[in-house]
Formats: C-alpha cells, sequence, structure tokens
C-alpha cells in the first residue's frame, strides 16, 4: 500500500496498515514527518541548535483516536504534560477560564456561562434561546443539513450572543479553524460546542507536549512503524498516481515508478487538489470536481521569538487573545517544552510563540511581523524593554476553509475507485471530530476501508457521541425545532414565522 503523506491522518493509516502485515511505503515531501504538527532543526544567531515548527497545537482530551496513536510509543502518554488552565483575555480587559468550568454536560456549558464575566445578566435577557436550540442537540452528520447554509457570524447573530461572549467564546472555536467567522460553516461551530461542551466530560483542559513535536510524537512512531516493516520515504513527492487495469495503482515521484494495491490520499486541500487535478484518470469527473472546488483558509503567521529577558512569572503556558489585532494567542514554552526551558536556563530569557490565524490575504509580512510584537507588548508589558535576541517567522496559506455551504464538496474517505482512499482533516467522516482528531480519525478509516476488502479487522474508533447526551435536552430541541424551524435568509439564520 502507498500512503502518500506523512501528516496526522497519513502516519494514523500507514501505522494500522503495518501493523496488521500489510506492506507499507509512506511518501512525504518534506524532510520531517507530521505534517502541520511537525518539527525541524535550525541555529540560532547564538550558535544554539533548536527546532522549529508551525506552532503551538492543544491535544485535547476528547482527541480519543489520536491519543490511541499516540500510545503506540508512549502507553501512559507521559511525554505529554496538561496545562493548568485555558485563559482567555480581550482587549477591553475581559478575562476567561475554563479551570473551574464542571466538566459534566450539560453543567459545563451552563457552568462556563454562569462563571464568565462576559455573560452579563442584560445579555442573558437579550439571548433568542430557540435560535440556541440547534446547540441541544447536534447529531452528526445531520448538523450540517441544519446549519451549514450558515456562518458562525450569522447564528450567532440570531441567537443574540453579546459581543464581548461572542469573542471569547465562540469565535476561540472559529478561529481554531483558521478562518474568519463570517466565513466558517455555523455547523462546525455547533460541531465543536457538542464535542467539547455538551458531548464530552473532558472538558476544555488540553495536554501539550513536554519536547518539541519530532522527539514527543513523530521519531518514535517512525521507529514503531521501522519495527512493523514499513518503509519511509521523506524528502519524496508523488507526483502522479494511476489506476491499473488489474485494479491496482502506479504511482510515480520522481526518481521512481511503483504499483500498489491501494493508495491513501492524506495530504492537505491544496496538495489534494494538485495531484488529483494532474492525475485525469483518477474518480470520475464529478468527483475531481469537487475535488478542485476545494478552498484553503487565509493565511497564517507564527512568530517565534527568543528574548534576552523572563516575561513574569504568572504568565500562562498559553493565552488566547481577542481584540489585540490579528494576535491570537501568546505561548510560553520555557513553561512546558524541554528544549525552550533549556535555552532559558542558560540565558535567562524566554522563548515567546505568537500566533495569527487568519491574516488578510495580502497582507505585508514585514508590518504583520511587527504588528504581532507591538500586541506582545500591550499584552505582557514587561515584553517593551526585552530585546529579541532572535526571531523566526513561519507563514503558511495550507489549512482546510470549511466555508458556508461546502459540506457537500468535502471528500469522503471512500472514492470511485475501491483502493483508493482519502484521509485528512479536510475530510467529512459522518463523526463528531474535528481538527487533528479529525485527520487521525479519518487515516484510521482509510485503513479499515482498505482492510475490509481482505476481511481484515481494523482499527477500533473512539468518539465522542453522535448526539446529544442529555435525554431532556434532546427533547427541547426536538420539539422547539420542530414548531420553529430554522432558515438562513439575508446573510443571517433566521426563525420562520
Amino acid at each position: 500500500m502507498a500512503v502518500v503523506g506523512a501528516g496526522i491522518a497519513g502516519l494514523a493509516a500507514a501505522t494500522v496498515l503495518a501493523e496488521r502485515g500489510v506492506s507499507v511505503t509512506l511518501y512525504e515531501k518534506r524532510p520531517y514527518l507530521g505534517g502541520r504538527v511537525g518539527g525541524w532543526p535550525a541555529e540560532l544567531r547564538d550558535g544554539t541548535t533548536v527546532t522549529l515548527s508551525r506552532g503551538f497545537h492543544a491535544f485535547f482530551r476528547q482527541y480519543y483516536n489520536l491519543r490511541g496513536l499516540l500510545r503506540r510509543t508512549d502507553p501512559g502518554l507521559e511525554r505529554l504534560t496538561g496545562l493548568p488552565d485555558y485563559p482567555l483575555r480581550h482587549a477591553t480587559g475581559l478575562r476567561d477560564s475554563f479551570r473551574h468550568v464542571p466538566r459534566t454536560p450539560p453543567l459545563s456549558a451552563l457552568g462556563f456561562v454562569a462563571l464568565s464575566p462576559s455573560f452579563r445578566f442584560a445579555d442573558l435577557r437579550a439571548l433568542a434561546p430557540r435560535a440556541a436550540l440547534p446547540l441541544l442537540d447536534v447529531r452528526v452528520p445531520e448538523v450540517y443539513d441544519r446549519l451549514d447554509g450558515t456562518s458562525a457570524h450569522a447564528f450567532l447573530d440570531a441567537v443574540g450572543f453579546p459581543e464581548s461572549a461572542r469573542h471569547l467564546a465562540f469565535e476561540v472555536f472559529s478561529r481554531s479553524f483558521f478562518a474568519d467567522p463570517r466565513e466558517l460553516s455555523a455547523a462546525e461551530m455547533a460541531l465543536m460546542f457538542h464535542i467539547y461542551f455538551l458531548g464530552s466530560a473532558e472538558g476544555l483542559l488540553f495536554d501539550v507536549p513536554r519536547a518539541p513535536f519530532p522527539a514527543a510524537l513523530w521519531d518514535p512512531l517512525a521507529r514503531h512503524l521501522a519495527r512493523h516493516r514499513a518503509e519511509v520515504r521523506t524528502a519524496t513527492a508523488v507526483e502522479h498516481v494511476a489506476p491499473t487495469r488489474d485494479g491496482g495503482f502506479m504511482a510515480a515521484t520522481g526518481h521512481d515508478e511503483r504499483r500498489y494495491d491501494g493508495v491513501v490520499l492524506a495530504l492537505d486541500t491544496a496538495g489534494l487538489r494538485s495531484l488529483v487535478g494532474r492525475c485525469t484518470e483518477l474518480g470520475d469527473a464529478p468527483w475531481r470536481e469537487r475535488i478542485g472546488r476545494l478552498r484553503t483558509a487565509p493565511p497564517f503567521l507564527v512568530s517565534r521569538l527568543w528574548l534576552d529577558r523572563p516575561v513574569a512569572r504568572d504568565r500562562p503556558g498559553f493565552l488566547g487573545t481577542s481584540g489585540f489585532g490579528t494576535l491570537d494567542n501568546i505561548s510560553v514554552l520555557e513553561r512546558y517544552e524541554d528544549e525552550a526551558a533549556g535555552w532559558s536556563a542558560r540565558t535567562g530569557g524566554s522563548v515567546v510563540e505568537l500566533h495569527a490565524y487568519a491574516v488578510p490575504p495580502g497582507a505585508d509580512r514585514d508590518v504583520e511581523e511587527k504588528r504581532l510584537l507591538e500586541q506582545l507588548r500591550l499584552v505582557y508589558p514587561e515584553t517593551g524593554t526585552a530585546t529579541v535576541r532572535d526571531a523566526r517567522h513561519e507563514w503558511h496559506e495550507d489549512c482546510p476553509l470549511f466555508p458556508v455551504g461546502g459540506y457537500g464538496d468535502r471528500p469522503t474517505v471512500r472514492t470511485p475507485h475501491p483502493g483508493l482512499v482519502v484521509a485528512g482533516d479536510l475530510v467529512r467522516t459522518g463523526l463528531p471530530v474535528a481538527l487533528m482528531e479529525r485527520a487521525a480519525t479519518s487515516g484510521f478509516l482509510a485503513a479499515n476501508t482498505l482492510l475490509e476488502r481482505w476481511g481484515v479487522r481494523g482499527q477500533t474508533l473512539w468518539t465522542v457521541p453522535d448526539r446529544g447526551r442529555s435525554a431532556l435536552l434532546r427533547a427541547l430541541a426536538t420539539c422547539a425545532g420542530d414548531a420553529v424551524p430554522l432558515r438562513a435568509g439575508r446573510g443571517a439564520l433566521t426563525l420562520e414565522e
């Protein structure tokens, strides 16, 4: 089997296939594994060798399948460590936290509203509870039939969410997709609400790797694959895939061409679009057209700064921000990562990472990088006198966009060819998963789909429930939903009269 792409989805598919005795070749165009959660070495001006990456990733405790993949080499998940809180701060001074929010649904959602300073009594009175009913019983995939036709922003308008709560709560979800809420399908935002508030008891606290991504996650998994005789070919791009008359596939790189019984396409949006566009024999015309319509989210920027003095001791390892221009979060890496902690101990400085999830297309890079630094100095004033000893900036535009009305164009794992499957966080799985967990889940599903051709049992999957957990809330949503259907109109979600 050929697995094209060694991000989370490709690694998950390759692992399941190799563990079941399938001969696997894993191709990756980059020189490292992990895709958007990968890392690579670099040398700072002071001669220190460091590991760069594309920015902070939170490993939420609802990521059952991703964590199952990591347990292959770390059964106790000891290479992850939990951060004590998920703090949020708005430029107006409002702050929110998920540390003390109850984790049991529906107390989790009610507790957040009760404890959050973003919700004032007057704001609660202004809410339109009937418009919010779809959040009480999110069903997958039915939620896309109901909400994919409106934007996350329009849905929150219809509900009457106060601006402060919108910025500090729901936009956390929408911007996690690297998208402006005006562009994002409300179904995706509702799904995230279900996953973290009403569908699970893990809450919104999360873990992070104790070491850089390669050392903590992917180097051990590469050794696991090698023990199962998988061939890992990094820095090798697959340029063409074509079906053969005997039901197999030919996969060609710039160096050779090999035949495989099956192929997993575990590529990002642009990569999948490009490869399918070149391979006119793959799938059928409608399938290729749908792939061609897939879109990427706006560009994002990650700035990692090595400062000559530490940030204040009470600064958290991670802080979500809103209202500070394009700045979406600040990470202080020495709080949790051993490599950054070592540099900080040697120099007395801090390693700080700034993330802008959705930069306006065409933005001037130098200007945006300077603006992020300016915003850091507003949020953490003690950095105003710090000298930046080194800085690295990562600009990318390859995250999938889940636009309003775009669900039907997203590929499923299965394709018109029985031996060709697709995996990645852009795939619709029919399961309540998102982000990195969608990538891992789709990778497992892709492997399972290929294995079932030979009657081989695949990977068992775990997810939060595919519908609301509370029978009372489900009944309320059903009864009121029947009486007051929602429709999308004039750019906003409204109530049918």
